[in-house]
């Protein structure tokens, strides 16, 4: 039993020994620091600082630019999209994490937490060399560094870096080196990223910002209606968008994540998002927007009376009946924050048809997006000239199947480009002074297109009514077979015009006061009969009462007419105003002679000079 004793004792002192030899090998690998020479040590320490501060920077970049240091290559926006791939907040580009590109492609640019980790890396690698040890090679220090690998480990709370990286440090007798060098750096960054990645995920899924811009829309611009009226209703297009821009930027930056707010009206902005921290939204009217609204004509939107026009004053009454089609594309920037730290990432949001766009998939990230324009192998010489075929420059695109790819500019009028191959394409030129220009190209096989933009006049508008200056509501169109421009006079006097064939149509519109009673009539169909006689095919009448409410017609056609004229461009060119005159009508007082001025409007003549 003495015997079993003793070696039990030993093999319990040879496992301690081995123990401790193994728990010295780790500290020496892992505590490097407790065994650095008191004079060695303020360098090592500085030394950590230095890291310490360049994770800091690294960290700070990553929020500020939505998960990047180093950002993806810079895609520009078009005519048709004006998104670039990044949105520039306060003179800093923010790569967007989904958005619609040049050439009307949606895309995703989320990064994973694996890609930011090894940007970290990567970028403490590179800023590690920038430490400054000027004072302690002053002092005698010999410093030599080896080449840098850092891992980085981001948490919710802190980021861990392991650098390896072998640092000698000499001074006099005594010196160390040490391989690795390992920091934790305090930060609610990978919080701050999970939770904006759920913010994210939520608009993908529900897309609640293009849902609060459908109330944007019906509460700030005109959509859908119908107005009791003999005169057509109009809209300035341009006043319409400046309008839902300010109400945009306004009812975004009424968005909050307080659940606690205690007014009822403000509960309306309040977004239930599945994370803990506060979020907040914005969005710029100095921002990238893009506005497209059908129909209307130049900036104008005009909506036309219906019961009006010879062969209708059966009805008895006008009405106006409205309905405007909207896409609407803009940024909004989201920002989620804990005390000072801010993460944030810009979303396009988009609206198609007054409708919000379809959600993506968005369970998978990093997926390359394929389109049209990443496949240009087609060299095709473009020439752009004016009318006198001098050569201008213009910016070229180049559209395939509503896919529009931006190609370059032209230079002295000439542009050699890769184009993507399509049947029957059109290629776009568009130059200052110009009216665009559309060209149909296959780029099946190179080639030279030679385009020819007819350079744009602008000409003051003075209407004459019976010879006299007139100066009250009107609405003047110039028709086309390229475009259509509208004029609503008096608040707008110029209109830019090319040489060409135009119709020219003037509508003068007079106070009256037309009263029509309100009526009842009777309108009876044919409907399938119930039980077994509709199935049989037999039907019924049934009738049903129709009410005409009564109303004014307080604006009434009073003059005007319409004539055919080829505007030369030495008439534009040489010409500041375009005179028109007009013959004026009765103003009617029954609906019976309204209908009789609709019917001599369509015969009347007007009359046309340049001066």
């Amino acid at each position: 039993m003495g015997n079993k004793g003793q070696v039990t004792i030993f093999i319990i002192i040879a496992i301690l020994i081995v123990a401790l030899v193994t728990g010295i090998f780790i500290y020496k690998n892992n505590t490097v620091s407790s065994n650095i020479p008191t004079s060695i040590e303020p360098v090592y320490t500085s030394f950590l600082s230095c890291l310490n501060d360049k994770t800091k920077v690294g960290i700070d970049i990553l929020e500020s630019q939505g998960g990047y240091i180093y950002l993806p290559d810079f895609e520009p926006g078009s005519t048709y999209s004006p998104f670039s791939s990044q949105l520039v907040f306060l003179g800093n580009p923010i790569p967007y994490w989904y958005y619609v590109s040049g050439n009307n492609i949606q895309k995703e640019q989320v990064p994973s937490k694996r890609v930011i980790e090894k940007q970290l890396g990567d970028f403490i690698d590179e800023k590690i060399r920038e430490c400054n040890f000027d004072s302690y090679y002053e002092n005698g220090f010999e410093i030599n560094n080896g080449e840098p690998e850092a891992k980085v480990t981001i948490n919710n709370q802190a980021v861990d870096v392991v650098l390896s990286m072998d640092m000698t440090i000499i001074k006099g007798e005594e010196s160390v080196n040490i391989k690795e060098h390992k920091i934790e750096v305090k930060s609610n960054f990978g919080k701050l990223y999970d939770s904006a990645l759920k913010v994210y995920n939520y608009e993908q899924s529900t897309l609640f910002l293009e849902n609060y811009l459908v109330d944007i829309l019906r509460n700030y611009a005109p959509v859908d209606g119908v107005e009791m009226t003999c005169s057509p209703k109009m809209w300035n297009a341009d006043e319409v968008f400046s309008e839902l821009q300010d109400a945009i930027e306004a009812n975004t930056l009424a968005l909050t994540t307080d659940k606690n707010t205690k007014n009822k009206e403000n509960k309306y902005f309040v977004v239930d998002l599945p994370v803990d921290e506060s979020v907040k939204f914005i969005n710029s009217k100095n921002w990238p927007y893009s506005f497209e609204v059908n129909p209307s004509e130049e900036s104008v939107m005009i909506s036309k009376p219906v019961g009006n026009q010879p062969g209708l004053g059966i009805l008895g009454f006008c009405y106006v009946p409205y309905h405007f089609v909207y896409n609407v594309k803009y940024p909004v920037l989201v920002q989620v924050y804990s005390g000072s730290e801010i993460f944030q990432f810009p979303v396009a949001v988009v609206l198609q048809g007054n409708k919000p766009r379809k959600s993506l998939d968005t369970s998978t990230f990093e997926s390359p997006e394929t389109g049209l324009c990443e496949y240009k192998n087609t060299i095709v010489s473009v020439k752009t000239y004016d009318s006198k075929l001098k050569p201008i420059d213009a910016d070229i695109s180049y559209e395939c199947f509503n896919e529009f790819c931006t190609i370059g500019k032209t230079n002295s009028g000439i542009l050699s480009g890769e184009f993507p191959q399509c049947v029957n394409g059109f290629i776009l030129a568009r130059a200052d002074g110009f009216e665009d220009s559309k060209y149909q190209y296959s780029t099946t096989q190179g080639g030279v297109a030679e385009i020819i933009l007819a350079r744009l006049y602008d000409v003051e508008i003075n209407l004459k009514l019976d010879g006299r200056d007139y100066n009250k509501d009107a609405i003047i169109s110039f028709i086309s077979d390229k475009s259509s421009k509208t004029v609503v006079y008096p608040s707008q006097k110029s209109v830019s015009l090319t040489e060409g064939q135009y119709e020219i149509m003037v509508e003068v519109y007079k106070n009256s006061s037309i009263t029509l009673a309100g009526t009842k009539q009777e309108q009876c169909i044919d409907v399938p009969e119930s039980g077994l006689g509709g199935i049989l095919g037999m039907t019924e009448e049934k009738c049903f009462e129709i009410k005409i409410p009564a109303q004014i017609i307080s604006n009434a056609l009073g003059g005007g007419g319409r004539e055919e004229y080829f505007m030369l461009e030495s008439e534009l060119s040489n010409s500041d105003v375009i005179e028109i005159n007009a013959q004026s009508l009765a103003t009617p007082k029954t609906i019976e002679e309204l209908q009789n001025n609709y019917i001599i409007f369509e015969e009347r003549e007007l009359d046309i000079n340049f001066r």
